[in-house]
């Protein structure tokens, strides 16, 4: 609700408007919703407003004048919108009161000034404070906005290293071979510290007294030479021991991870991926996964290791000498201030380094699919251009993380040189002042190079994380949408016959975002009736028939099966009652067999032959090379459009559905192969609920009942000959059709007429 007296006015709306409304408002009296409409009766851009309070509806005109009427319980707001263009019509049940235009951009304040009117100035519950949903995730809108929080903060926020954190979600069900893993870290680790320190002695009970003229003792010196071939050994045998058990784990979290991912996905709504390209989300589960694969199974292992050899060479320096130790660390502040100021420009980098990969990515998953439409208008220059300039953006953004890490890495090296100098020269002076023995600073030098060496390889090991962030980040996007379509938490079980395929409609709206697509529609559909829906593009056909699919949830209203709410069952034991047979039938690459059988994978061959018999397809598809194992290429390459439809109404008869749902299954062939899937769609309509779109109104001559849609309503509800004799919107739809028919066939027998030859007559000639 808004607060007394504040109003929504358009930025370029005028003051004065305001002030009106101010004026005409008395003491108590409270704005309860307001829109400002921007748009007067002829549709010409001018500033006006529209405001509910308690006691009335108040418009102040453009030109400034103000009108009010009393709340009484006649009066009926109405909203319509079409062609991009908003109305609001007061109504008292006699005559038209009031009407308002705005543009769409005005419609959430609109539809929340209808609800506040409907319920009489009553204040809003809580949960209707929002404008409406988004259409891409389905989740609420904010208030006087058109865009989706979710969707805004999966784009635009950075990824956090901790996010590599939630994959212990992944790792847990391998916990023990992780735990076995650390474990011969820390040994493998112990055991490469070894040889320097046997050089102590090497050097202070060995070489040095040989300098001074001592014999050495070939025992000790076998001894201390065994002792670093020892450590060697083990080093190497624990190395591989943990690098082969790391390795197999991090496979198989990736796999995992991968699976998890797709499973996720194959779960979401349309709506999802409405809002996503193909590439992307292949870069996503590919890519993504495989370099966070890379990173779990080398990189992090790495990482392990050095924090480890750093923490266990530092106590070892500290134990020989704490002053020179002390030195060592001095590069050590210097490396993480430019570690932390490094890190958060490439996390954000690698993750615009992705976002731009899965753009050229994209361009190849349209390009490719799509080659014969690019071949057919000559479009290759063209596609290769898209391709250049999206490979140009990928390249200029990893130019810009470049400039970073190639000045990071050379400065982290020059300041452990720097380190290693400073210990050299300290070194020096505590042997020249017999603080420290030769010895000791040659196993101290030596124990410096690896200190220095893991603290180099740690801060490279930077970039990697980051980019498994960034990686990581874009794979619990997935993870963590959810869906718009939700499984109920206790589904009602289905009837242990099935379903018999009534369906009732009541009352349903739906809206893309604030856009209402369908408007308190209603409709009952008896068991085994076959319903065509019929309209002008853009009516709202397609999107009935996907609310009855469940593909998206209605957004008011409900539709039930036999008595069941859908919203109540299993989408997936729902869906297995329903055939579909699409405008364009999608084929996966595999045999004949496997296409028919998708639905039904368990399905003998025999039932198979059946359905393409029952579907008119056995006879093309026994003069392929292989028959029924026959290969179709990606999307159904190779199969003419008739054919491929036909494999379509196979697959649809196989699973032997309750309701059928034809969308245009005739529409893009030519006039035989339409009487050969006619002939196939009257065995596959059988005893079945079927709903078909069709816009030749011709192929709905044999359903029970048409329904005529118009901006997302039932206008218009019967047979073929009673809604031809209402001479209604149907009629007007089919005459308008038939006129075009007439007009096509006079223009093809115009075109086949010669055109007489004229003589040349001489001038003057009569």
């Amino acid at each position: 609700m808004q607060h007394p007296h504040q109003v929504e006015v358009s930025r370029d709306g005028s003051s004065r408007h305001q002030s009106a409304l101010l004026a005409e408002l008395a003491g108590a009296e409270n704005v309860m919703a307001s829109v400002a409409v921007d748009l007067d009766e002829a549709l010409h851009f001018g500033a006006g407003l529209l405001a509910l309070t308690e006691r009335r509806l108040i418009a102040v005109a453009p030109t400034g004048s103000v009108r009010s009427w009393p709340l009484a319980p006649e009066l009926v707001l109405h909203h319509a919108e079409h062609g991009g263009v908003g109305r609001l019509e007061l109504h008292d049940g006699r005559q038209l009161l009031g009407r308002w235009h705005y543009t769409l951009a005005r419609d959430p304040q609109a539809l929340r000034l209808l609800r506040a009117f409907e319920r009489r100035g009553l204040p809003a519950p809580p949960d209707e404070e929002e404008a409406g949903t988004c259409s891409t995730c389905h989740a609420p809108l904010p208030p006087d906005s058109e865009t989706c929080n979710v969707c805004f903060r999966e784009l635009h926020t950075p990824p956090s290293t901790w996010v590599l954190l939630r994959l212990w979600r992944f790792a847990h069900p391998y916990r023990l071979q992780l735990l076995l893993g650390f474990v011969l870290t820390l040994a493998s680790t112990a055991a490469t510290l070894v040889p320097p320190y046997l050089t102590i002695p090497l050097m202070d009970d060995v070489l040095i007294p040989f300098q001074n003229g001592q014999r050495i003792e070939a025992a000790r010196v076998l001894a201390y030479l065994g002792g670093l071939l020892a450590a060697a050994l083990l080093g190497w045998a624990l190395n591989w021991w943990r690098t082969y058990l790391l390795a197999l784990v991090s496979e198989r979290i990736g796999a995992d991870l991968r699976t998890a991912t797709f499973d996720h996905l194959l779960q979401l709504s349309l709506d999802y991926f409405g809002g996503k390209r193909t590439g992307d989300l292949m870069a996503r589960i590919g890519s993504e996964t495989d370099r966070i694969c890379v990173f779990l199974s080398l990189h992090a292992l790495d990482f392990a290791t050095d924090v480890l050899m750093i923490a266990m060479t530092a106590a070892v320096l500290f134990s020989i000498h704490p002053g020179l130790a002390l030195v060592t660390l001095l590069p050590l502040p210097f490396i993480a201030w430019m570690i932390h100021v490094v890190r958060d420009r490439l996390r954000t980098g690698f993750e615009k380094i992705d976002r731009v990969w899965s753009e050229v990515t994209s361009v190849l998953a349209d390009t490719i699919p799509g080659i014969r439409v690019v071949k057919a208008f000559a479009q290759e220059a063209r596609e290769g251009q898209r391709f250049r300039e999206a490979n140009q953006r990928n390249l200029a953004v990893n130019d810009r993380l470049n400039r970073t890490w190639s000045l990071f890495t050379p400065t982290v090296s020059l300041l452990t040189e720097i380190g290693l100098l400073v210990v050299w020269a300290f070194g020096i002076w505590l042997v020249a002042h017999q603080q420290v023995t030769v010895g000791v600073l040659t196993a101290f030098l030596a124990y410096i190079g690896r200190f220095y060496t893991r603290l180099d390889s740690m801060s490279r090991i930077v970039s990697v994380t980051q980019k498994a962030a960034a990686g990581a980040k874009r794979i619990f996007d997935i993870l963590d949408h959810q869906s718009s379509v939700p499984d109920p938490a206790d589904p009602l079980p289905l009837p242990a016959g099935g379903l018999r395929g009534a369906l009732q409609i009541d009352g349903i709206t739906f809206r893309y975002g604030s856009r209402a697509v369908i408007r308190d529609l209603s409709l009952d559909i008896r068991p085994g009736e076959m319903i065509g829906l019929v309209g002008h593009s853009g009516s709202g056909k397609s999107t009935l028939v996907n609310l009855i699919c469940r593909f998206h949830d209605v957004s008011e209203g409900a539709i039930r099966v036999d008595g069941m709410d859908l919203r109540r069952l299993a989408v997936a034991d729902y869906r297995r009652h329903i055939g579909l047979v699409l405008q364009e039938p999608f084929l996966f690459f595999g045999t004949i067999a496997e296409n028919i059988a998708y639905g039904r994978p368990e399905a003998t061959r025999a039932q198979i032959v059946a359905a393409a018999r029952a579907a008119h397809a056995h006879e093309f598809i026994l003069r392929l090379p292989q028959g029924y194992d026959s290969l179709v290429g990606e999307r159904g390459q190779g199969l003419s459009g008739g054919e491929r439809q036909r494999i379509s109404i196979a697959r649809a008869l196989l699973i032997d559905p309750r309701i059928l749902i034809l969308d245009e299954a005739t529409s893009a062939v030519d006039t035989e192969t339409e009487q050969e899937i006619q002939k196939a769609l009257d065995n596959l309509v059988q005893g079945r609920t079927t709903i078909a779109i069709a816009h030749r109104l011709s192929t709905l001559r044999k359903a029970d009942r048409l329904v005529v849609m118009d901006r997302g309503r039932v206008v218009e509800v019967g047979p073929h000959d009673e809604l031809m004799a209402r001479q209604g919107a149907y009629w007007r739809l089919y005459e308008a059709q038939a006129r075009r028919v007439d007009a096509d066939a006079d223009a093809q027998a115009d075109a086949r007429v010669p055109a007489p030859e004229h003589a040349a007559h001489p001038a003057g000639a009569v």
